[in-house]
């Protein structure tokens, strides 16, 4: 089958999970015997970046564009608001991903079109794809649609944005842009809870699948070494992703601990500060897999702090696939992931209290939990990615008998 992946992102210019997300589907399907095509985007490099072309061939072939705007969706962060604001309205009615969708649909005749986060390539993709009349699956990752930061923070669901008209307007405006694919895929109940509530997607069928669990291997059998409790945070180094929260709360923390911090973003100098200063944390950088690995066999727990509401965090399905408990704050989908007290702890977002008493539960806990790593990597086989994209080629195929 002739398949067309379009994401705002894709590896190797990627920020989170979303676009490893789809680049697993993606190989999956291709190993299938897919005919698969990629169409995502780049940052400006000139005049020829505005169209679109073939920049990589690894297996599956990647054309990229630049979407013309005032800045990458990368380069969000070095903006001010009225110039992000401006972004957002260029990136919803501009014409030019339209016309990029289109040709990319005309020369490589797609018999469906598999789209994954479309804010930062441009939201007119999803009128091009009805125009074609092709069957169209979207899967969602998060909350853009609704709040253009994509950030909803706990306790600030009626914040000044949250709550006014123009919220109103914006989903609005989004919804009549993305209209109603034939299948809408949210990883978590609560993300498709949400779009419903909002009113979105109305005539499309929504399938509740969790991302497909990345291929981690098998975590080293090692014998635990006495000392200090060990925990990892891996992720974005940005306030709403809690690191600022964790770094607080484990200065009260009464156990022994020693915490190792994986990860780039705004934040970083901050960590990698507060690390020169205080040996019991590890300020590591971004790490590849092989090296993240060795950290996930090394500690104890996988912290995900989380200020804002998640759909279903990588870093999650990383950890429990080698068989590593997480100690998560109970914010949108995260709970559908972590079974208090089976495969990790929750506990109430931005209590630092909450947080504290999690790990001295896990710390007392830590022998019972290594012992349980076969049953926690077990857990995960439901999230296998073969299983994912089984289910997947069975959704595509019924959009294509109905059609």
């Amino acid at each position: 089958m002739r398949l067309l992946i379009i994401s705002n992102l894709y590896p190797p210019i990627q920020r989170g999970g979303a676009e490893q997300v789809a680049s697993r589907i993606t190989s999956e399907l291709f190993v299938r015997g897919h005919e698969v095509s990629v169409l995502s985007t780049m940052p400006y490099a000139g005049m020829g970046s505005l169209r679109s072309r073939v920049t990589e061939t690894d297996l599956e072939p990647i054309e990229r564009f630049y979407p013309l705007n005032f800045y990458h969706t990368l380069n969000d962060h070095r903006y001010p608001a009225p110039v992000r604001a401006a972004w957002h309205m260029v990136d919803l009615w501009s014409p030019i991903p339209r016309r990029v969708t289109l040709d990319v649909i005309h020369r490589r005749a797609p018999e469906a079109v598999l789209t994954h986060n479309l804010k930062g390539i441009g939201l007119q993709v999803a009128a091009a794809i009805r125009a074609s009349g092709i069957p169209h699956v979207h899967t969602l990752h998060d909350v853009q649609l609704s709040i253009p930061s994509g950030l909803l923070i706990a306790g600030e669901e009626r914040g000044p944005f949250n709550s006014t008209p123009l919220r109103l307007m914006y989903e609005a405006a989004t919804g009549r842009a993305v209209g109603s694919p034939h299948v809408v895929i949210s990883p978590s109940r609560f993300l498709a809870d949400f779009y419903r509530e909002r009113g979105f997607f109305p005539k499309s069928r929504i399938e509740v699948m969790p991302n497909p669990a990345p291929d981690m291997g098998t975590r080293p059998q090692t014998t635990r070494q006495e000392g200090p409790l060990r925990l990892l945070y891996v992720g974005q180094l940005e306030p709403h992703k809690g690191i600022r929260f964790l770094l607080e709360s484990l200065e009260g923390l009464d156990i022994p601990f020693h915490l190792h911090v994986a990860g780039e973003g705004s934040l970083a100098a901050f960590v990698s500060d507060r690390a020169k200063h205080d040996k019991r944390i590890t300020y590591h950088g971004f790490v590849s897999q092989e090296p993240l690995m060795k950290l996930l066999a090394l500690c104890d727990a996988t912290l995900v702090p989380s200020l804002c509401y998640e759909n279903s965090p990588t870093v999650i399905y990383e950890s429990l696939a080698v068989g590593t408990p997480v100690v998560a704050s109970r914010i949108g989908g995260v709970g559908e992931l972590i079974r208090d007290g089976e495969n990790g702890f929750l506990y109430e977002p931005g209590q630092a209290t909450g947080l504290r008493e999690a790990l001295t539960r896990m710390a007392a806990k830590v022998g019972d939990f290594r012992a349980r790593e076969g049953e926690i990597r077990k857990g995960m086989d439901d999230y296998a990615l073969p299983k994912y994209v089984d289910r997947l080629e069975k959704l595509i195929g019924e959009v294509k008998d109905v059609g």
